[in-house]
């Protein structure tokens, strides 16, 4: 996104400084930082409550009830996060034009489109009985802090040039959050473009499906100008705002006690998401009557995601259930307000809302509804309509862990998963009883004539029929082997009855984590929380080892290749291979998509394409048009061409390439657009290992090779004894800039080490090094 002019200007007064104005800007942040020791007197509280942060930025809180607990935690996270939460909440009620200027307004109408607008009451109830009290305990923590704060804002306000805004309970029902995570609408318009532009049987073989079937549209419908960029402005709220896609991948395994050294079992949790400052995960330790919770979740909701209390443990990964369908509405020629229905003309719905945009007039903006949902594109004569999960009750992203945080067993789990309904998951299980388990969850639309893989005619015949119930979506307790792994790969069964999804990840990251627990356990070793955190950074390579087979297949002597015949396929921060590798690797992706496709589909095959496409293409290159001879070819000037790149990047002497050198990973803050403050605020680079499919993802886009996405928080539990799991969080618990726990979390998270999850007060005392009493 680029800066908007009228917010530069808008920034002037703040950054006419002499060339002392970094010094002037320091002196700024010491005095904005928020109070962590010591006692706050907060209107609302009903009894003391305390705050003890440990020397890693996580805060314990002890309440002597829920409501208490509850608002001790909104007020505690916007001590350390307010900045990012009020972006969080504004892009949820599509409000960033407000702050950002006209950039932003799509992005703000799309956001108010998909804006949840059902019954409220079967909305709080879906989470758990009592949402609504947690919710509104949380907003008033939050008030408490904007109050505390109005005299002397945090001094990301003050640079931006805005303030907050009072938080109410609605504010954290944000379906943007998690819409990216809900399915497929990109990929139906990837797909549809193909078949526009091939026809669907040459088209079909393009996209690697699971269960295998042929893209099949609707007779007579007609796809042609479809394409993927017509969502351009559909973004989730987590991801990075700028002041001037999503990656969507996990790993989680739960290993029986049989197995560890303990006897006991442990379960280890990196979910991936965006790499930014402040971190998208906040963690925390929840303790007052009936809670006793601790791990990570998002700042500005309440409870905890991912972690463990007194009995269980859980983590997640994307599940990735098809949540959304398109539907293509036909308009009448003579009024565009009306589109076709089964029976007849009918006119869609018209919201007329405001949207405030910094540096000028408001705007008037018609939003348009059609029976199946949000209309999010028109060219006049078609009409595209989405239908998803999100309009119905109970799909705020992570809100269904409200019920999880108190399960006690595997039977109060269970009962828990038909609440978790956004984002759909692959939830792992362990407990102190000795158990291990998953559960596969999500809304689950019931489609049963068509597969969601295309846009659909919104006349009528393609409708849902309800939603698959959470007990048929699959689980599994105790089971043999020993242990359970998800990392996005397809966790449905071979004739699974439910047309439930059929994009999945390819399954690099799952085939390693299963080998490497398979084959501790086959010989006999006991697995301790040490081997859980190499896994966790583990950076073998499946693809290369597949792609380097196929080049050595071609027989070439080429000196170019030996490094990469020698290579072992472990993508370190000093390998020259490695570096070699990822180039390739995009080479010959290139080349095959150019092999393969026409012009006007290489930009979408190219979002689309992993190496799994690229190996299934190339080791049956037959058919697709391709002799070996070509296969070969592509190969072999694949490395020509990556080395020609590679030496022009890092010089010639190929002994002095290394992967770390282009592969860096910056902590970039949403202010750092302000030369004075970038250096306060944006953290790094740091070289780093690993790519998209290693254990460790360090997920980068295209040719930049900066990482952009990955595993921000981990997690090792060990339900033997809770103060022995491990965690981590990066770059620091606290999004102010002046805080001791910005960025003390990097070293760890960049160098795969973790520190003790402290449970009992007993630990928690020993680790302290800020106390803050609340009291009313």
């Amino acid at each position: 996104m680029k800066f908007p002019i009228v917010l530069l200007l808008a920034f002037l007064p703040n950054f006419c400084w002499a060339q002392n104005a970094p010094e002037t800007l320091r002196k700024q942040v010491d005095a904005s930082r928020s109070m962590i020791s010591g006692t706050l007197r907060l209107p609302g509280l009903k009894q003391p409550v305390d705050v003890l942060r440990d020397r890693w930025g996580v805060a314990h809180i002890y309440a002597r009830n829920q409501h208490d607990l509850f608002f001790a935690q909104g007020f505690v996270a916007s001590q350390d996060r307010l900045f990012q939460m009020e972006l969080w909440k504004r892009s949820g009620q599509g409000r960033l034009a407000e702050i950002l200027g006209p950039s932003a307004l799509l992005r703000d109408v799309n956001a108010r489109l998909l804006r949840y607008r059902g019954d409220m009451k079967a909305e709080y109830e879906s989470y758990s009985p009592d949402t609504k009290e947690i919710l509104e305990a949380f907003t008033d923590g939050i008030n408490a802090y904007i109050a505390s704060r109005a005299n002397h804002l945090p001094i990301e306000f003050q640079i931006a040039g805005f303030a907050p805004e009072p938080w109410k309970p609605e504010d954290c029902l944000n379906r943007m959050a998690a819409f990216a995570m809900t399915g497929n609408s990109w990929s139906e318009l990837a797909h549809a473009q193909a078949v526009a532009a091939l026809g669907a049987a040459t088209a079909s073989p393009l996209f690697d499906l699971d269960p295998a079937v042929s893209l099949a549209p609707a007779p007579g419908i007609d796809f042609a100008g479809l394409s993927p960029k017509l969502l351009h402005d559909l973004v989730g709220s987590d991801t990075r705002i700028a002041f001037p896609n999503y990656l969507l991948e996990s790993n989680n395994w739960t290993v029986a006690g049989t197995l560890t050294e303990s006897g006991m079992p442990l379960l280890a949790n990196d979910p991936h998401r965006v790499i930014a400052e402040p971190s998208l995960r906040y963690m925390v330790h929840l303790v007052a009557p009936g809670w006793n919770v601790i791990g990570a979740g998002e700042p500005g909701l309440p409870g905890v995601a991912l972690g463990h209390n007194e009995h269980i443990a859980w983590g997640f990964t994307i599940f990735g259930l098809d949540q959304q369908d398109l539907y293509l509405e036909e308009l009448n020629p003579s009024n565009p307000n009306e589109y076709k229905t089964d029976r007849g003309w009918e006119n869609m719905r018209i919201e007329k809302e405001s949207f405030g945009i910094r540096g000028g007039p408001a705007a008037m903006i018609d939003l348009k509804f059609t029976r199946h949902g949000p209309v999010l594109w028109s060219d006049g004569k078609r009409a595209l309509a989405l239908r998803w999960v999100g309009a119905e009750p109970g799909t705020a992203g992570y809100l269904g862990s409200l019920a999880v945080d108190r399960a006690q067993n595997w039977q109060e789990f269970e009962a828990a998963m038909p609440r978790w309904k956004v984002p759909s998951e692959n939830i792992v299980y362990a407990d102190t009883a000795g158990n291990i388990g998953e559960h596969s969850n999500g809304l689950t639309p019931l489609r049963k004539n068509w597969e969601g893989l295309l846009p659909v005619p919104g006349a009528g015949g393609f409708e849902w029929s309800g939603f698959v119930p959470s007990s048929q979506l699959p689980h599994s307790y105790n089971p043999a082997a020993g242990f359970i792994t998800s990392a996005n790969q397809k966790m449905i069964p071979e004739g699974y009855p439910y047309k439930v999804g059929y994009e999945w990840d390819p399954g690099f990251r799952f085939r390693r984590i299963t080998d490497v627990l398979g084959e501790a356990r086959d010989r006999g070793h006991k697995l301790n929380a040490d081997d859980m955190g190499r896994l966790q950074s583990d950076v073998f390579s499946p693809p290369a080892k597949e792609l380097i087979g196929l080049l050595r297949k071609t027989g070439s002597k080429e000196p170019s290749i030996q490094s990469l015949l020698e290579w072992d396929n472990v993508v370190t921060r000093e390998s020259s291979a490695a570096a070699l590798y990822e180039l390739w690797l995009g080479e010959i992706k290139t080349a095959t998509i150019r092999r393969v496709a026409p012009q006007a589909l290489w930009e979408t095959l190219d979002e689309e394409w992993t190496p799994a496409t690229v190996i299934r293409i190339l080791s049956n290159p037959q058919s697709f048009g391709m002799t070996t001879a070509d296969r070969d070819q592509v190969l072999l000037d694949g490395v020509t061409s990556a080395t020609k790149k590679l030496s022009a990047l890092e010089g010639p002497d190929a002994s002095q390439w290394s992967w770390g050198k282009l592969h860096m990973v910056i902590f970039r803050h949403p202010l750092d657009a302000m030369t004075e403050a970038k250096p306060l605020f944006d953290l790094g680079p740091l070289p780093r290992p690993g790519d998209t499919y290693t254990v460790n993802a360090t997920e980068y886009y295209g040719d930049s090779y900066q990482q952009v996405s990955g595993a921000s928080y981990r997690e090792i539990l060990d339900t033997s004894d809770w103060d022995r799991s491990l965690a981590v969080n990066t770059p620091g618990q606290s999004g102010e800039p002046g805080s001791k726990h910005y960025s003390d979390l990097m070293p760890l998270w960049d160098q795969g080490q973790y520190f003790p999850l402290s449970y009992s007060r007993e630990a928690v005392d020993k680790v302290t090094t800020d106390r803050l009493q609340l009291v009313p």
